[in-house]
């Protein structure tokens, strides 16, 4: 069964200068414990696409489209109703655990409100309960810390924080949005066993976003590369890796380095910067920066068509496997 089902959503923001196309025209499905992993540069809309499925848009952001989560739309629906769904239903590993949890108050007070507003649990229950979670994502002295402040913890036992919290509830699905991000590669690999235990153990569902193509192969089963708001790309992870079809995903793995690699010189870039989303081009996004754009690129944006089992490309390039 699909557990979430975005059909043509938009994102956009609206600025003195004009309005901002963060996200532009998305479609994709989840079903429940799988993993879907979300990649591009920064501003390719990454962050905007989920931050406008769980209704956290700033408040010049606007959505259009629909988003259905176990069948019901969440665009339009009122916020009391979504506050009932976010955190319950739906949990979401914010960006950066520096700064996501609250200094002034406790773990214990951050993490049991969640229960005491969703579940109706006692103050007491609802502090075993974190204790529990706490435990679960290998937090040392799980008992004795949960009373401590954040600044008492390293960024990485912060993050673990923030994905015990973002479960509490057992949800059905997490999104975690740079889960690893400014974690040493000791902290990030821990990171990504939880994950994959937690996909295993509970059934959860997951998006991750991540620059980390790492990360992505760790986790993921389906991958959707993202560039200027579109999707460009979109296949199981090792298609992904070892058959890529679009030139900026081509573009994406050459610039990873690898051990194995005997020239030492300088990573392979892509030419070029992202075009701006006040201004998109009225073809591909990506012609300008892109080694095979002939005239057709220039004069309409490729559509994002099927070419096998579960694999999409938005290029006008044959596909070659």
């Amino acid at each position: 069964m699909t557990l979430l089902s975005v059909n043509n959503l938009n994102v956009s923001f609206a600025t003195p200068d004009g309005a901002i196309k963060a996200v532009n025209g998305i479609s994709l499905s989840l079903n429940a414990g799988e993993a879907l992993g979300i990649v591009g540069e920064s501003g390719s809309g990454k962050s905007q696409l989920v931050l406008g499925i769980m209704g956290l848009l700033a408040q010049n952001g606007k959505t259009s489209g629909s988003v259905k989560f176990n069948g019901n739309e969440l665009i339009g629906m009122p916020q009391q109703e979504l506050n009932k769904i976010r955190g319950d239903k739906i949990s979401m590993i914010f960006q950066d655990p520096m700064t996501s949890l609250n200094p002034y108050l406790r773990i214990s007070k951050q993490m049991t409100e969640v229960l005491m507003f969703h579940k109706n649990m006692s103050y007491q229950s609802a502090k075993n309960e974190s204790i529990k979670m706490l435990d679960m994502v290998k937090i040392p002295d799980a008992q004795n810390r949960i009373d401590m402040y954040p600044h008492e913890f390293s960024g990485g036992m912060r993050q673990r924080v923030m994905i015990a919290m973002s479960l509490l509830c057992k949800p059905d699905l997490l999104i975690a949005d740079e889960p690893t991000t400014a974690l040493d590669v000791t902290v990030q690999a821990q990171i990504v066993t939880l994950l994959r235990e937690l996909k295993k153990d509970l059934g959860t569902a997951i998006v991750i976003i991540t620059h980390d193509l790492g990360v992505v192969a760790g986790i993921c089963d389906n991958v959707m590369v993202m560039y200027a708001g579109r999707t460009m790309e979109y296949g199981p992870v090792n298609h992904i890796f070892y058959t890529p079809q679009h030139p900026y995903t081509k573009g994406l793995l050459r610039s990873i380095p690898r051990l194995t690699d005997e020239n030492y010189g300088d990573l392979p870039t892509i030419p070029g910067n992202p075009p701006s989303l006040l201004n998109l081009p009225k073809g591909c996004p990506f012609q300008e920066r892109c080694e095979h754009a002939n005239e057709k690129c220039l004069q309409s944006p490729p559509p994002l068509l099927s070419f096998g089992k579960d694999l999409k490309k938005a290029c006008y390039l044959e596909v070659s496997l």
